[in-house]
């Protein structure tokens, strides 16, 4: 056997080591550009706040440049990255595995299993998303909703519809079946399975939409305790971890929606009585 094999031979064997280190990385890097301000020129820590609703002090708004907006849109990505990385690394574990075991078979070619291709059909679909949250961002803070400085709702009217309306989406059918299907990789890679890069790219992509109609609204949460507050960041990217595969994901999903609705409405109540 050449060396050249065996090099082969050991690094097929490590193959998941090495995914799962790639995927740690990727998010590794992600957590550390957001902690560093994601190119806005202020920390993180700067924009992070415990208080909830956060303060509602006003700041001057000014117009973005085209700059500014490619900013904005690539921390809204790196962001994504971040916080759905993780949930989705046991799909893509999965996949790499059941790659390489069809290829074992003899059903497959030999070769470089696509995985990353795989995970970046998945991250472009959060793209998309980032696209449209950027635009959001800019309208929100042009109505006069959105603190530009700090990145945070500045009226507790908004604060509390969004929160409502993320909580009302947990009920619906588009949100149960979604989950059901990041809930269920085995059976989405049964149905969905296609070889070579174009059919890896194809799958991450189908399966990043699909995670797209389960999270989006989560993501709007963003809006109203601050699309910098690491405290906001990190608790949403925990809880759609535990969302997708607890036990009880479908029980915790509903708890959840029941919880925004009626932090929404206290939201309401106290700014009514202030």
């Amino acid at each position: 056997m050449t060396a050249a094999a065996t090099a082969v031979e050991t690094l097929l064997r490590r193959e998941r080591t090495i995914v799962l280190a790639g995927l740690l990385l990727i998010t590794a890097l992600a957590w550390l550009w957001i902690v560093v301000g994601s190119g806005t020129g202020m920390s993180a820590l700067d924009m992070t706040t415990w208080r909830f609703p956060p303060p509602l002090h006003d700041c001057p708004t000014e117009n973005w440049t085209i700059g500014y907006a490619v900013v904005m849109f690539f921390m809204w990505w790196i962001m994504m990255i971040a916080m759905m990385t993780p949930s989705a690394a046991p799909l893509i574990l999965l996949y790499a595995r059941a790659y390489r075991h069809e290829q074992r078979q003899g059903k497959l070619p030999d070769g470089v299993v696509p995985t990353f291709v795989f995970a970046l059909g998945y991250l472009l679909a959060w793209a998309c998303f980032s696209v449209v949250a950027t635009g959001l961002q800019w309208g929100l803070e042009r109505a006069g909703l959105l603190n530009q400085m700090m990145m945070w709702s500045i009226s507790a009217y908004f604060t509390a519809v969004v929160l409502i309306a993320a909580g009302l989406y947990q009920f619906t059918p588009l949100k149960v079946a979604c989950l059901q299907h990041c809930r269920s990789p085995v059976q989405y890679l049964a149905e969905h399975f296609r070889p070579g890069a174009p059919g890896a790219i194809r799958l991450g992509w189908k399966h990043g939409l699909y995670c797209l109609g389960c999270c989006w609204f989560l993501m709007a949460l963003l809006f109203a305790g601050g699309v910098m507050n690491l405290i906001w960041i990190a608790g949403l990217s925990i809880y759609v971890l535990i969302e997708k595969i607890a036990p009880q994901g479908e029980k915790i999903s509903r708890a959840a929606g029941v919880a925004m609705v009626l932090v929404g409405l206290w939201v309401i109540v106290q700014r009514y009585m202030a």
